[in-house]
């Protein structure tokens, strides 16, 4: 069963520092770009960063620009996303999203189940 599995959301205060992380498991060919999005409660999911399947490239939202911070390690099957200077706005459920190449059964987009980040004093 090919799945995303993501980790590491939590409290944290503004100001404060977390990593996620969210790795690609079962029988997969090849992952090809990786990201990450974000929704906040009563907003749509915005795209906060992407990486492309060498990490030659990455995309950073204008929001989280010079405090986040996209990786990924293709031998881990793993994205992660470190984020710095958390502000009371960066509050939302984080998405990892990753286009799997399955081999003789296509391409396909998959999304994890979710991590919390809550950023409050």
């Amino acid at each position: 069963q090919v799945q995303l599995v993501e980790s590491g959301g939590g409290l944290v205060q503004p100001g404060g520092s977390l990593r996620l992380s969210c790795a690609a498991s079962g029988t997969i060919f090849s992952i090809m770009d990786m990201g990450w999005y974000r929704q906040a409660p009563g907003k749509e999911r915005e795209l906060v960063a992407g990486i492309t399947s060498t990490g030659g490239r990455t995309n950073i939202a204008d929001s989280v620009k010079g405090r986040f911070t996209i990786s990924r390690d293709n031998a881990r099957n793993t994205v992660y996303l470190q984020m710095n200077s958390l502000k009371p706005e960066d509050t939302a459920v984080y998405y990892c999203n990753a286009l799997l190449n399955l081999g003789w059964s296509g391409v396909y987009d998959y999304w994890g189940q979710g991590t919390q980040v809550t950023v409050s004093s």
